[in-house]
């Protein structure tokens, strides 16, 4: 072994080391290791820094600006509340919708932004059908990590073992290469959940979980809103139309405080908060609410050309992801105090409306605008989620206690939900089609979401996970650096002369076990910068086309079921599941060893050794 070889190896050991301890953060680990490896003189500063222009960074990076374009408009929760809404009350359908929803968004998005997504969606579902969380979390993460074996842009790994093929000069992988393998592992995967989910409930986590976090609904009931909302529409020959809210004064003269309204567009209702500037139009639908639940508005109606419309639920729980709550407490210092809830211009300067007051603890009835605000008052406002966001910027007057749950499922961009379909559309068909390199159609897609407005620039930038990009930039050299100095070589020729003999079955087995374990380890990832090269030099040695190879590496990497810190997206639903860390050892190593022999039953026929 030459001294160069063995800088190299020790090298890889201690920063194995440090991932596994995770600390430093890993990517440090990977900035130190850039660093390292051309002041040490193994790689050049240029074969160094080789990472920074690797295609699949930019696709991966562009591909976290497309998934948080799908979360801002609403279209990822939709997708899997609309399916999780149709299995009804049955668990078994449930499970099945549910891995369906996770692992179809997670083939183009990021599976850890698709499990966070679903979470509070599952504890929802799990409360109203009194299932425990325990039986729905496991299949949720395990879809996750499935999802990234069915398309070439569902998870790092296979980004970074295309490229790989590619930079050796072979074909790479087309978009649904994986698909094949993906879907026959998703099927596995749903049956498997099917009969595991009776193991996954134990003594431990047949306890109750923390204290939740409050509601839309805990806060319309606290606040006594249930018999104060009304959905009004504006006739054709209605007084309202053409004015603005200000202008109109509903509040004081009716006791009606409007909310939000609902206006038809494009065949489909959108909904606008309402603003002191907020004109009327013939045929919106006002969300009203009442100042005084006892009064008697029959007459208004007439008079302002409105007319009731029938409300089967909480119009706040109907729209959750764009309309909000937020309760807000009067500091003893605030300017606010001795003024009337009329006098704060809540609507004017903020874009919110007062429709709560609480004082000592209980909540009034109605909502009297002349009432003098005093100290440790808490006022409820509403109006959308982005307005209710910026109140913790005025810390001065007033401060905003916790935010309800359904602030985490919250999106921003709703009424964009169509233009982020046609761009993920676009996007998808220019990868599958392959008019244009990968890299090129995700650039597009992320410009699409961006004109579109379906993501704004601040927001963009805030999506792409650095650490990740940063860990795949700093690892890439290391592969360079073991070719360079032999130990590619090295273990090749160990491998050959164990299984020297052996069929290239038993080298995909070989393949699988290593890479898997060592993912136990360190991030899927950097197991794949890892074992891409060492897979297509063992093909190259065996005198096999290496794609078998190299799948096997991929598939391998994604299959981090085996322990709650083998990937983020296990570690996501450890509390939520109330696991054990066996848990996951006696449902994950079953199903990681069925992978392991569906793998080497497929991946030869679809990637033929010859």
């Amino acid at each position: 072994m030459n001294l160069p070889l063995f800088f190299v190896l020790s090298l890889l050991f201690l920063a194995i080391i440090l991932f596994v301890r995770n600390r430093p953060r890993m990517d440090v680990v990977a900035i130190l290791v850039l660093l390292a490896l051309p002041l040490s003189g193994v790689l050049t500063v240029q074969e160094a820094l080789t990472g920074f222009s690797d295609p699949s960074v930019v696709v991966i990076a562009t591909l976290f600006i497309v998934g948080e374009g799908l979360v801002r408009t609403g279209v990822a929760y939709q997708i899997g509340e609309k399916l999780i809404h149709h299995s009804g009350s049955s668990e078994a359908k449930l499970i099945v919708y549910l891995m369906l929803a996770v692992a179809g968004l997670g083939a183009i998005m990021s599976s850890t932004g698709v499990v966070a997504i679903f979470i509070p969606v599952v504890l929802s579902i799990c409360a109203r059908n009194n299932i425990h969380p325990s039986k729905l979390m496991m299949p949720l993460s395990f879809a996750g990590l499935i999802s990234g074996m069915l398309t070439l842009v569902a998870t790092p790994p296979n980004m970074v073992i295309h490229s790989e093929l590619v930079r050796h000069g072979y074909e790479g992988f087309s978009f649904l290469s994986f698909t094949p393998i993906g879907l026959v592992v998703l099927v596995l995967g749903m049956g498997y959940m099917l009969i595991a989910r009776r193991w996954l409930v134990n003594e431990k986590n047949q306890t109750t979980a923390g204290e939740p976090r409050h509601t839309l609904a805990d806060l319309v009931r606290e606040y006594n809103l249930e018999d104060r909302q009304l959905r009004l529409k504006v006739n054709l020959n209605s007084s309202l139309v053409g004015q603005t809210l200000n202008e109109l004064k509903l509040r004081r003269q009716y006791g009606i405080n409007v909310i939000a309204v609902e206006r038809q567009r494009h065949f489909r209702r959108l909904l606008l908060g309402a603003t002191g500037s907020t004109d009327l139009r013939a045929g919106d639908w006002l969300l009203v609410s009442l100042v005084d639940p006892h009064c008697d508005l029959s007459s208004a109606y007439a008079e302002l050309g409105v007319e009731p419309l029938i409300l089967r639920q909480s119009y706040f729980a109907e729209h959750s992801r764009s309309l909000g709550l937020a309760e807000v407490l009067l500091p003893p210092d605030s300017r606010l105090l001795g003024k009337t809830i009329q006098e704060l211009g809540f609507r004017t300067h903020r874009q919110l409306n007062v429709i709560g007051l609480r004082r000592q603890q209980n909540a009034l009835e109605g909502l009297l605008v002349d009432e003098v605000l005093k100290a440790g008052d808490t006022l409820l406002v509403a109006g959308s989620w982005q307005n209710i966001q910026r109140l913790q910027t005025y810390s001065r007057d007033f401060i905003v206690l916790n935010l309800p749950a359904e602030k985490d499922n919250s999106a921003p961009a709703l009424d964009k939900a169509p233009y982020a379909l046609f761009s993920l559309a676009v996007m998808v068909g220019l990868m599958i089609s392959g008019l244009v390199p990968n890299v090129l159609a995700a650039i597009i897609g992320c410009v699409l979401m961006g004109a579109f407005r379906c993501i704004d620039m601040d927001s963009a930038y805030k999506s792409i996970h650095w650490p990740s990009l940063i860990l795949i930039v700093g690892m890439i050299p290391f592969a360079a650096a073991l070719q360079k100095t032999g130990g590619i070589d090295l273990a090749v020729q160990g491998m050959m002369n164990v299984f020297g003999n052996s069929a290239p079955r038993v080298i995909l087995v070989v393949l699988f076990i290593a890479t898997a374990t060592t993912g136990l380890f360190i991030s899927n990832t950097a197991t794949a910068v890892l074992f891409a090269p060492i897979a297509i030099a063992a093909a190259d040695a065996f005198g096999v086309a290496p794609a078998a190879f190299a799948m096997t590496v991929a598939i391998a990497a994604s299959a981090a079921f085996m322990t709650p810190v083998s990937s983020p997206v296990n570690t996501l639903v450890l509390g939520p599941g109330q696991y054990r860390f066996s848990d996951f050892i006696r449902i994950g190593v079953p199903f990681t060893l069925l992978i392991l022999i569906t793998t080497v039953l497929l991946v030869p026929l679809l990637f033929p050794f010859n």
